[in-house]
Parts: structure tokens; C-alpha cells; sequence
């Protein structure tokens, strides 16, 4: 069965590109199953596991490469080392190219790691009596589902048991089942290594906490390397449009039926100074009512400025309890009813740009702590929800808590929160290093789990979720702060 009568969601942005989009339509009918599978997992990563899930036939997956700028008339390119892979080498003609094109291309411009490309090779070597013996191996960890050989290298992947750098399990079951198959992970092992002969002389990775005055050996040095690889352009968002984007940041101090919030201002006035200096243009609304957060979460969803800029940020500091927040006058609003303002659905603008949201507020169990602190909840209850449950179904997500679901954070009432003000010191500190958001809020929990109130008895960890596709790396601002 081919994948032919799977195409509506298929676009033509103007006539010019109908005649390119006709005939990825042609390569999609003559594509069955068994490739559409192939395809999905060589584009894992690049494309969302959510999307891919998703996707049903070959042109959803064309569909989600056009939006991702990976696939385009200019340069088909990776689509024709995609076919070239899966053996469809007869369809490179749609796209005018040649085997012999591909593959003298393929050293300077392949996309497809050595690993994913191991993968699917061993995948294709793997019969289904082979696969029987495999699974019967691991029968203890393996689901009793109906499984191709593909679908179960992906799901030990998936599961953790292998990566690129771990392949003990697989050797251990190529050498029970189908030993000839050793050769492949061999020469994968030999061609991952020369990767890492020369390193890139533009990036030099600092890590996060710096070992003791000691020279690196050659393995130091090599381990290293292979933990830390060159980028591709494609896995890092733009970050060259003509500004960086807008950060809101809501700033409830004083609420008609709550307590006060002291220290808010201080973390209010730190992620203006911080975001203002990332390139942001930062507006802070101060005690925002519910129907003042709707007008503000209507302004910024139509915010003529998304369509020129990198990024959007939108920061709340307030009360709250599971999976919500509370507006100034007490009207109890869910984190993800926020966040869905801002899908690409809702807000063009902002689609395959990252969103980055971080709440201030308490996620569960109120406490009572000494008055040199406060806690950001009220009204606690008991069960709490999945952090996961508030991002949108959608790529592109970052949702930063100051803590963990059903328990406080904590606000010092002169100097701010823990969080807001370990997130702002991280990205001073490791913005101009390079490092990306994902390794800034991996300090940011470090530094929080090591706070403590003056009894020591009070302790907080930080969590984020997200849905990002590829690094987030800000660029390294001109001036100092």
C-alpha cells in the first residue's frame, strides 16, 4: 500500500513551487509503508518525535522538512540522501539528481549521523527470525507487541539501552544472533573515531564546573570531543533576524485578597536589566488583573513585531498552586491556557521560533517558613498534576517552574526569588560562554537545590519541560552588563 492518498495537508505556498511540489507528490506514491518507516526514523533527528508520530505518510513528512527549511526546490539535498539511504535511488530523478551526485556529496553535505545510519543498516541486515531471537533475549524489557526490525532499534534507543556512544547491548545480541553484523559496528566505531581526529576550530566548549588544574589526557581530550560535537547550522534556532523578540514579564506584588509578595520588584527589575541586555525589547506589567492578563495575552498574540524577531519570552511572578497561577484579584489561571495564546496556530508570528515561559510561583503544599522567607502559594491541595500536562502539543516550548509540581518556592522579601535570580546571574554568566538554555536551567537547578533557608530546613528544586527542536544559543551581547 502506498502512502498516495495521504496528502491534504500537502501546501503550495505560491504557483512557482507547484511544479517542486508535484513531484515530491510522485515520490510519495511510489513510496509504501516500509519506507515511510524508514523515512521517519532517519529524520528523527531533525524532525520532532511528536510530529513524526504523527505523520502517516511520506509527504506529511516532506511536509514538516519544507517547514523546517531542511527541504526546498534551491536544494533537495537531503531528501535525496534520504531516498539514496533507503534504497529508492530510481526517485532521485524527480529531484535531478544521480547516485553518483548523492554520494560524491554525501562526505561534505550528508545530514544523517554515522549512528542513525548504523542503524537503519543493521536494521535492513535483521530478518524476521533473527528479530525473534533478539527479542526472545530481552524478553523481560521488550513490550509483546508486533515489531519490525527498525521499530525495535528505535525503541531500544528510545528506551536509552544504545546511543552513539553506547552500543554494549547491541554488540552483545549481534554477537549471539547475527555475528556477520559485528563488521558494521565496527566500521561505524573506526568512522565515529576519525570524526574526532580534528576537532572545529570555531568552538571551544567550557564546561560548566572546571576540574582541578590538571593536564587533560589524550582519552580526556577524545571523551570530550565525542560528548561535545560540532553543531550542524540546522540544530541551533535563528538568531539573525532584524531583533531578538519581545519579553513580557507579569509582576503581581499586591492582590486584593492574598498576601503580598515583597521581593517581587527585585526579580521584576533583574529579568527587565538581563532580557533588555539579550537584545529583548522588555515591557513588565505590574498587579495584573485576569481581565488585564486576557488584553495583554490578546496584544502580544498579534504582535506585529513576531514576524522579524527570534524569540518570545513571557515571565510571570505571582502566587499559585498546581499547574496555575493567580492574576491580582484572585482569578485562578492554568499555565498551559497561557501558553496556548501562543501556538503557531494562534500566533503565526511565532511559529518554529522558541517560546520561552518562566513562572515564579508556588506548584503545590504551602509551608510556613521563617519570616527571613516567604512562599509563593496559597490554598494548597494534594494531587499534583504531570508538568507536561501545561505545554502545548506543539515544538517549540520551553516552560521554566521555580519548582517542582506540589511543592513551594521560595522568595526572599528583599532580594528576590531563588529562581528568578539564579536564572538571571546564569544567563550574565553563561550567555557570553556559548552556552545554550537547556545547560543554563541544568545550572540554574544545581545552584537552587544547594539554597537553603537560614534553619536549613527549607529546600527548592527548579523543573522545565519542553518541546524544543533544536539548541537555543543567545547571542553574545556587544556590551557588558
Amino acid at each position: 500500500m502506498t502512502s498516495q492518498d495521504q496528502n491534504s495537508g500537502f501546501r503550495s505556498d505560491d504557483n512557482g513551487q507547484s511544479s517542486f511540489l508535484g513531484k515530491l507528490l510522485t515520490i510519495d506514491s511510489k513510496l509504501g509503508n516500509q519506507d515511510v518507516e524508514g523515512l521517519k526514523f532517519l529524520c528523527r533527528d531533525c524532525i520532532s518525535h511528536r510530529q513524526l508520530e504523527k505523520s502517516s505518510s511520506a509527504s506529511d513528512i516532506f511536509d514538516h522538512l519544507l517547514e523546517e527549511e531542511l527541504l526546498s526546490e534551491e536544494d533537495p539535498f537531503f531528501l535525496a540522501e534520504l531516498l539514496y539511504i533507503i534504497k529508492q535511488k530510481s526517485l532521485l530523478r524527480y529531484l535531478n539528481q544521480s547516485k553518483e551526485q548523492v554520494e560524491s556529496l554525501l562526505p561534505t553535505r550528508g545530514r544523517v549521523s554515522l549512528f542513525r545510519n548504523l542503524l537503519y543498516e543493521l536494521s535492513e541486515s535483521i530478518g524476521s527470525e533473527n528479530l525473534k531471537d533478539m527479542i526472545f533475549l530481552l524478553r523481560e524489557s521488550i513490550p509483546k507487541i508486533q515489531m519490525t526490525s527498525l521499530g525495535f532499534l528505535a525503541y531500544l534507543e528510545k528506551q536509552g539501552l544504545i546511543d552513539e556512544d553506547n552500543l554494549r547491548l547491541l554488540e552483545d545480541l549481534c554477537r549471539r544472533v547475527v555475528p556477520n553484523l559485528m563488521r558494521k559496528i565496527e566500521k561505524y566505531k573506526r568512522e565515529k573515531a576519525s570524526q574526532v581526529v580534528t576537532p572545529p576550530v570555531d568552538r571551544e566548549p567550557e564546561s560548566l564546573h572546571q576540574r582541578k588544574e590538571e593536564p587533560f589526557s589524550r582519552s580526556d581530550i577524545e571523551e570530550l570531543l565525542e560528548a561535545l560535537p560540532a553543531l550542524p547550522k540546522a540544530s541551533v534556532y535563528r538568531m539573525d533576524r532584524k531583533h531578538r523578540g519581545h519579553c513580557v514579564v507579569v509582576n503581581n506584588h499586591k492582590f486584593t485578597s492574598m498576601s503580598d509578595r515583597p521581593g517581587t520588584d527585585k526579580d521584576a527589575e533583574h529579568l527587565r536589566h538581563v532580557f533588555e541586555w539579550l537584545g529583548f525589547s522588555v515591557r513588565v506589567y505590574d498587579n495584573v488583573t485576569k481581565g488585564h492578563l486576557d488584553n495583554v495575552l490578546q496584544e502580544y498574540k498579534c504582535h506585529p513585531g513576531h514576524s522579524d524577531g527570534d524569540c518570545f519570552v513571557f515571565c510571570v511572578l505571582t502566587h499559585g498552586k498546581f499547574g496555575a497561577v493567580y492574576s491580582s484579584d484572585g482569578t485562578l489561571v492554568p499555565i498551559q491556557e497561557i501558553m496556548s495564546h501562543f501556538t503557531a496556530q494562534q500566533c503565526p508570528g511565532l511559529a518554529h521560533k522558541p517560546k520561552l515561559f518562566f513562572i515564579q510561583a508556588c506548584q503545590g503544599e504551602e509551608i510556613q517558613p521563617p519570616v527571613f522567607i516567604e512562599a509563593d502559594a496559597v490554598n494548597p491541595e494534594r494531587v499534583p498534576p504531570s508538568l507536561q500536562d501545561s505545554i502545548p502539543d506543539e515544538a517549540d516550548f520551553l516552560l521554566g517552574l521555580a519548582t517542582v509540581p506540589g511543592y513551594v518556592s521560595f522568595r526572599h522579601v528583599e532580594k528576590g526569588s531563588w529562581y528568578i535570580q539564579s536564572l538571571c546571574n546564569h544567563l550574565k554568566s553563561l550567555v557570553p560562554r556559548n552556552e545554550d538554555i537547556l545547560s543554563i536551567l541544568t545550572a540554574v537547578n544545581n545552584d537552587v537545590s544547594q539554597q537553603a533557608d537560614r534553619e536549613g530546613t527549607k529546600k527548592q528544586m527548579p523543573q522545565p519541560a519542553f518541546t524544543l527542536r533544536k539548541k537555543l544559543v543567545f547571542p553574545v551581547p556587544q556590551e557588558k552588563l
